[in-house]
């Protein structure tokens, strides 16, 4: 009988029967394979799922999925979205998505229908930052696209993602390049009150020199009429930091102003290393503060070209020049916009200024123009035009202004000016300031203080070495006269206009001045001295010696009171006392002249200067001159020559005390003191 296999390997052993209470040996272990085996069977495992996929990947009718992603990505974003034709994908770590046909809406709140609708589009994807809730676009392509870009005051934007009712700004797709190549976009936003509409071209038979892309904007900025045309780089690099700058030229216009430049631009989103070079002009700088935010004064129409770059929140323009009405201005400038409260910094600079530019400025009326324009109030000639102190509190500034040579200023000879020009925490201050005037300086500070309700004003102002024939320019008498004057005014009032401030204002003003020469023939005018004016008519003007001259007055709520009034020459000694009311722009000043010669046909008698600051009415006083005209008609009808002797001046003026006077000017009044 032939032996039967067994029916397993024989190279297995099986356990023997082991007697009751032996205990069993341990079953042989089966050998193991090597790990780098199973290594290499899980890698080519893997290699085979990902060729795999790879094919499917390369093959897979992406369009089937279409439908299901446009509902996908309408129900995330919360809006309607589709690609309207056709879809294809490229997967990687940085995802391509070509779509044929797209359109993406905008909230219901929006005044366009849609963000996006295009002919075609390719955007890169980067895959990682979803899953922090970011959306990376590193490339977005648009063919024929119709942009509608819509910003509310309460800060909601339509090209923000996930956004509510409530304001909410949501999630902003982070685009580095934007590449268009002809389109409309139109553009909305409540808080610069603009709506624009632009489009946009490539231009194909350009050369290798001309900027690609022309585009033409219409509408309305800061709620003013905005127009510009220009041409542009064809892609739009909206990332911080990139290669190839946005090369810009603009020819653009918003309400009266007019820009035209060429710039180029590091980031489109933050404009930064931007560097241009800009030709401005407009009606008045301070429509700059509407358009751009940057606090400038009321001017005449200018003209101003320089160039301008831009480094984080500060703005710089170097190379300013140009024309301000009649004036030239130069300088350099920073607009740092880092801080809650923008500051404009630097130098302005003019070889010749027309004082008329700056008139706008104080609510002065401009050479020329009647006493009482821009002051608001018949027979007034103090400006009392409200400034714009209110903006004061919405920029900071620390600006240098010299002008070398000042024209055209009424009466007052300002001949340079100086400043250093801060503005902090609603505070304007002038300090310091210096002015040229009559051949001599002024200078001081000026201090407004828009906290305070109404407007504070204070102003220090110390003269000297002012030349007397060049003190009052407008009277013929005294442009010969030698000597030279010290000053000061020491104000501080309150108001919205200079005439308010004046009005109100309280303190001391001086004028004083030692020895020099003065015209004759003024003092015998204000002494009604016929024969010596008679005598200087035929023979000429002559000049007497000034001993000395004091103006003073103290000063409370507006009414000036003469301190001290004198008008000391080796002719005449001519005393004064009264009031000048700077709130009603009235006077009130009586002059005692006091001759120190003998003269014929003289009716001397006090004189009483009244009337207002536009139409001042000097008069001789009532009583002297009556009694003297009396007794010169009385003698006249006996014997014409008689007459004479009512009228002759046996000259008893004695000499003033100089050192008195001068000393009694220079002392203010103190507060509750009378004189």
């Amino acid at each position: 009988m032939s032996a039967v296999s067994p029916p397993y390997p024989s190279s297995v052993v099986l356990p023997a029967t082991v007697p009751a209470g032996n205990k069993a040996a341990p079953p042989a272990q089966p050998p193991r394979r090597p790990w780098q085996y199973r290594v290499l069977r899980t890698l080519a495992g893997l290699a085979v799922l990902v060729a795999a996929l790879v094919v499917l990947v390369a093959v897979f009718p992406w369009d089937i999925l279409r439908e299901p992603l446009n509902r996908f990505v309408s129900e995330r974003a919360g809006r309607h979205f589709a690609i309207t034709r056709q879809l294809d994908v490229k997967l990687g770590a940085t995802t391509t998505i070509r779509a044929d046909g797209i359109e993406l809406a905008n909230p219901v709140w929006a005044r366009d229908p849609y963000l996006v609708r295009a002919e075609s589009a390719e955007v890169q994807l980067r895959l990682w930052p979803l899953l922090r809730g970011e959306i990376a676009l590193p490339f977005v392509g648009l063919h024929k696209p119709v942009i509608g870009l819509q910003q509310l005051a309460d800060g909601r934007r339509t090209w923000a993602f996930g956004q509510d009712s409530g304001g909410d700004p949501g999630t902003v797709p982070k685009v580095s390049v934007l590449q268009v190549d002809e389109g409309v976009l139109h553009y909305v936003d409540a808080a610069q009150a603009a709506s624009i509409s632009t489009e946009f071209a490539i231009d194909e038979g350009g050369s290798a020199t001309t900027l690609p892309l022309s585009y033409k904007a219409r509408g309305s900025w800061k709620g003013q009429p905005f127009s510009a045309e220009g041409r542009t780089s064809g892609v739009l690099q909206l990332g911080a930091a990139t290669q190839q700058p946005f090369a810009l030229e603009i020819n653009a216009r918003a309400g009266a102003t007019t820009l035209q430049g060429t710039a180029t631009i590091g980031s489109l989103t933050t404009l930064d290393n931007t560097r241009a070079h800009f030709n401005v002009k407009g009606r008045s700088l301070s429509d700059l503060y509407r358009l751009l935010g940057v606090v400038l004064p009321t001017t005449p129409a200018y003209a101003l070209r320089g160039d301008l770059e831009k480094q984080g929140a500060v703005w710089t323009v170097r190379g300013m020049n140009g024309r301000l009405g009649r004036s030239d201005l130069a300088g350099d400038l920073r607009f740092d916009q880092s801080q809650p409260v923008p500051l404009l910094a630097g130098t302005v600079r003019s070889r010749s200024l027309d004082f008329r530019d700056l008139a706008p400025l104080i609510g002065a009326r401009t050479a020329g123009a009647p006493a009482t324009a821009g002051t608001g109030r018949p027979g007034k000639v103090l400006p009392d035009t409200p400034l714009a102190f209110g903006l004061l509190k919405q920029m900071q500034a620390d600006v240098q202004f010299d002008a070398a040579a000042v024209h055209n200023v009424e009466a007052v000879p300002l001949e340079r000016a100086r400043a250093r020009i801060r503005l902090q925490d609603g505070v304007l201050q002038l300090d310091p300031l210096d002015l040229g005037v009559a051949g001599g300086t002024v200078q001081g500070r000026l201090r407004i203080d828009s906290h305070a309700e109404p407007v504070q004003v204070a102003t220090r102002l110390d003269a000297r070495g002012l030349q007397l024939g060049r003190l009052f320019p407008t009277v013929e008498l005294t442009k010969d006269a030698l000597g030279r004057f010290t000053g000061q005014i020491d104000l501080a009032g309150q108001g919205q206009s200079v005439a308010q401030v004046l009005g109100t204002a309280s303190g001391n003003m001086a004028l004083l001045t030692g020895r020099g020469e003065i015209s004759n023939m003024l003092l015998e005018f204000i002494g009604l001295d016929g024969g010596e004016i008679i005598k200087f008519f035929v023979s000429g003007d002559r000049k007497v010696q000034l001993r000395c001259a004091a103006a003073a007055f103290d000063v409370n709520k507006g009414l000036m009171a003469t301190r001290s009034l004198v008008l000391d020459t080796s002719d005449t000694v001519v005393t004064g006392t009264g009031t000048i009311n700077l709130a009603s722009e009235s006077l009130d000043v009586l002059l005692q002249p006091a001759p120190k010669d003998r003269s014929i046909l003289s009716l001397r008698t006090p004189i009483r200067i009244g009337g207002t600051f536009a139409a001042p009415a000097p008069r001789p006083a009532g009583g002297t001159l009556a009694l003297r005209a009396g007794a010169a008609l009385a003698l006249g009808a006996i014997n014409p020559l008689l007459a004479l002797a009512a009228t002759y001046e046996p000259g008893p003026g004695e000499d003033a005390n100089c050192v008195q006077e001068l000393s009694r000017a220079g002392t203010p009044l103190k507060p509750g003191r009378r004189r």
